[in-house]
C-alpha cells in the first residue's frame, strides 16, 4: 500500500483512512452518549483533539467521523466544533487540507449556523502565524511566520471561501462584515498588513459583489496611514537618515575601524535598505499602496492589453470610494494617486475624472469644502499628469476661464465685491487652478507657434481676472501668485505687481467672516488650500509614476525676462472699475524663485478649481 503522503486525490477519496490509534467510540456514539450526560469520552475526544502532536492520518480519521456525524453537530456542540476548527490543518499534508475542506462543506450546508465560525477562521488565516519561542516559560521571541508555504496556505483559503458559497450563497453578506472586523490595527507589521490586503483585493476577482465595499475599506485603512504620517515627518525621518548615513562614513573616512563587531552591525541596522522609509508609518503606507496599485494594473490588464470593461468597472467603483472617503479628506499626501494611476491608463478616463470633478466643483448644492479641494484636484491634475495633452488643457481652460469671468461679472459691481474667502472660495480656489495650470503648461501651450499660442493666452483676460474687486491675489498662495506674475509680465498677459505691492503692504488681515464681524490673523495661505498632487515621497510605489508625473523644473532667468520679439500689449486700466491702484507702477526689478520656496507652499492642500467639459466615458 502506497504511504498516505503519495496518494493522489482521486486515490484518497476511493481510499479507507488507516487505522490510528484512539480511544473511545465513534464521534456518532460519543456524541449521543454526552447527550445522555454520559460525558467520560465526550473529554477524553476534547483533549485529544487538542494534541499538538496528532498525526495526520488521525486527523483524517476525526474528520470523517465528524462528517458522517455532521447532522448532529447542532449548537450544543459548539465547543467541539471551535476545536476543530483551530486544528493546524493549513500546514499538514494536501490529503488532510482535502478532507477538511470536504468537512467543511458539509458542516455548513447541514448547519449553518456555523458560517461565520468557517468564514472567521479562514480570514484569520490571511496574515502569517505568530511564532513564539518560550525558555523557562518565558516569550523570548514572537515574530511573523515567514513560512514558504504562506502562499499555497492562501491560495487554500480562497478556495475554501469559493467551495463554502456553493453550497451557502449569501456567504458574501456574511463575509463582508467578517473582514472589517479581523482588518489587522494599523500599527502591526508591514508583513502583515501587506498580507492581508492583498488577500482581501483577491476576494474582489471572485466575488466582484464586494468589490466596492473592499475597495473602500482598503482606502479607508490606507488613508487613515497617509494623514498620521505628515510630508514634513516623513522627509524629517528620511533627513534623519541620511545625516546617520553621512555620519557613519565620515567615521570611516577618519579611520575609526576600532568598534567592535556588535556596535558595527547596530549602526549599520540605524539606516534602512534604498526602498525602505525610515518613518516607520511611512513603510506601512509605502507597501500598502504598491499593493493597491499593482491590483489596478493586475485588474485592468490581461497579459499586457487593457481589458475596457474591466477597466470601467473598476473605476466607477474607484470614483465612488474617492468621492466618500479622498475628496472630503484634507492634507491626504498619497493615497489620492489611486485616480491618478488608473487614468493614466486612458485618456478618456482622464477625461471622465475630470468631468465628474467639474460638476463637483461648479454644483452650488455641494458643500464649499467640497467644491474647493475638487478645484484643487483639477488645478493639480492637468498641472501634473504627463498623459494629459495640452488640447484638454486648454478645453478646461476654455470653460473654467469663462466661469471665473461670469463670476465676476456677478459680483464686481454688487455689494459683496470684496475680499472675503468665506464668500467667494469656489471663485479663489477656481483662480489658483488657473494660475496653477498655466505656471505648468504654459510652455505647451506656446509651444510651436508662438503668435497663435499668446493670441490663446491673451483671450483668456488674465488682466480683467487680477485686476477686479475681488482681488484674488490676495488669497492665492504666494508662491503661485509670483510665478504666475513673472511668466504673465514676461509675455504681457497680465501685470500682477501693482496688486501684489498693494496687497503687500496693506496690513489689515483678510476677512474670514461673511458679516465683516471677525477678523483672522494675516496668513499666506488663507484658502488652506493644497495641491492632492504634490511630489510622490513613497520609495518603493514612486516608482510606478515614473514617466506620468511632471515635476516641476525651476524657472531660468530667461523664463521670466520679457523676449524682445513680443510687441508689449497695450494696458489701458479703467481709472473708474480700478480707481484703488491709482498712483501704484509696475516694479523693474526681476523677482527670485527658488524651487525650495515654491514647493514648500505646493506641500499644503489646494483648493484651486477648474471646470471641465463632458467627457463621456465612450470616448474609449
Amino acid at each position: 500500500r502506497l504511504p498516505l503522503t503519495m496518494l493522489g486525490e482521486s486515490e484518497f477519496f476511493s481510499s479507507p483512512p488507516r487505522k490510528a490509534v484512539r480511544f473511545g467510540g465513534t464521534v456518532t456514539e460519543i456524541l449521543k452518549k454526552y447527550k445522555q450526560g454520559d460525558t467520560v469520552d465526550y473529554d477524553l475526544l476534547m483533549t485529544q483533539l487538542d494534541d499538538p502532536e496528532i498525526k495526520d492520518a488521525q486527523i483524517i480519521n476525526w474528520l470523517q467521523e465528524f462528517r458522517d456525524a455532521v447532522a448532529q453537530l447542532t449548537k450544543e456542540f459548539e465547543h467541539v466544533v471551535s476545536k476543530i476548527l483551530k486544528l493546524p490543518w493549513l500546514s499538514r499534508s494536501p490529503m488532510v487540507v482535502e478532507e477538511y475542506l470536504a468537512f467543511l462543506s458539509n458542516l455548513v450546508s447541514a448547519q449553518t449556523v456555523y458560517l461565520r465560525s468557517c468564514l472567521s477562521m479562514l480570514v484569520s488565516s490571511f496574515v502569517p502565524g505568530r511564532i513564539v519561542i518560550q525558555e523557562n516559560g518565558v516569550d523570548v521571541s514572537d515574530s511573523e511566520d515567514e513560512d514558504e508555504n504562506l502562499p499555497r496556505n492562501f491560495d487554500i483559503c480562497h478556495r475554501a471561501l469559493q467551495i463554502i458559497t456553493k453550497y451557502v450563497p449569501s456567504t458574501p453578506q456574511f463575509l463582508m462584515p467578517i473582514l472589517v472586523e479581523k482588518f489587522p490595527f494599523a500599527n502591526k507589521a508591514a508583513r502583515i498588513l501587506e498580507c492581508y490586503v492583498h488577500n482581501l483585493l483577491r476576494i474582489t476577482v471572485y466575488f466582484p459583489v464586494l468589490r466596492l465595499k473592499i475597495l473602500e475599506l482598503v482606502v479607508e485603512k490606507i488613508l487613515k496611514l497617509d494623514v498620521s504620517a505628515s510630508r514634513n515627518d516623513i522627509e524629517d525621518a528620511e533627513e534623519t537618515v541620511a545625516e546617520t548615513k553621512n555620519g557613519l562614513s565620515t567615521c570611516a573616512e577618519e579611520g575609526l575601524f576600532d568598534m567592535d563587531e556588535d556596535e558595527e552591525k547596530q549602526k549599520i541596522r540605524l539606516s534602512p535598505p534604498n526602498d525602505e522609509m525610515a518613518h516607520p508609518v511611512a513603510q506601512r503606507l509605502d507597501i500598502l499602496m504598491s499593493v493597491l496599485l499593482a491590483y489596478i494594473k493586475d485588474f485592468c490588464y490581461d497579459n499586457g492589453e487593457l481589458v475596457l470593461t474591466r477597466t470601467k468597472e473598476l473605476y466607477r467603483d474607484l470614483i465612488v470610494v474617492f468621492d466618500k472617503l479622498v475628496l472630503p479628506t484634507h492634507a491626504s499626501c498619497h493615497v489620492q494617486y489611486f485616480m491618478f494611476y488608473i487614468c493614466s491608463f486612458k485618456l478618456g478616463l482622464a477625461e471622465a475624472f475630470l468631468e465628474h470633478l467639474w460638476k463637483m466643483m461648479q454644483n452650488p448644492n455641494n458643500p464649499a469644502v467640497i467644491r474647493q479641494a475638487a478645484a484643487g484636484y483639477i488645478g493639480s491634475f492637468l498641472a501634473r499628469a504627463t498623459y494629459i495633452p495640452v488640447v484638454t488643457v486648454k478645453t478646461c481652460l476654455d470653460l473654467l476661464v469663462p466661469w471665473i469671468h461670469n463670476y465676476i461679472d456677478s459680483q464686481d459691481a454688487g455689494m459683496k465685491a470684496y475680499c472675503d474667502v468665506a464668500l467667494h472660495g469656489s471663485f479663489y480656489s477656481a483662480c489658483q487652478a488657473v494660475f496653477y495650470i498655466f505656471i505648468f503648461r504654459y510652455k505647451q501651450i506656446l509651444d510651436g507657434n508662438l503668435k497663435e499660442g499668446l493670441t490663446y493666452l491673451q483671450n483668456l483676460n488674465f488682466e480683467r481676472i487680477v485686476m477686479c474687486q475681488l482681488n484674488p491675489l490676495k488669497v492665492c498662495l504666494p508662491s503661485v501668485v509670483n510665478l504666475f506674475a513673472a511668466i504673465t509680465r514676461k509675455y504681457q498677459l497680465a501685470f500682477c505687481y501693482t496688486v501684489i505691492e498693494r496687497n503687500n503692504r496693506q496690513l489689515i488681515p483678510v476677512v474670514k467672516s461673511s458679516t465683516g464681524g471677525h477678523l483672522i490673523q494675516i496668513c499666506t495661505n488663507p484658502l488652506d488650500s493644497f495641491f492632492p498632487f504634490d511630489p510622490y515621497i513613497l520609495k518603493r510605489s514612486k516608482k510606478i509614476f515614473s514617466g506620468i508625473y511632471r515635476v516641476w523644473e525651476d524657472l531660468s532667468l530667461q523664463d521670466i525676462q520679457v523676449p524682445q520679439k513680443i510687441t508689449k500689449l497695450e494696458t489701458a486700466e479703467d481709472e473708474e472699475d480700478d480707481d484703488f491702484l491709482k498712483g501704484e507702477s509696475l516694479p523693474n526689478e526681476t523677482i527670485g524663485i527658488t524651487p525650495n520656496s515654491f514647493e514648500s507652499h505646493m506641500h499644503s492642500p489646494s483648493s484651486a478649481g477648474s471646470p471641465l467639459a463632458v467627457f463621456p466615458l465612450h470616448h474609449f
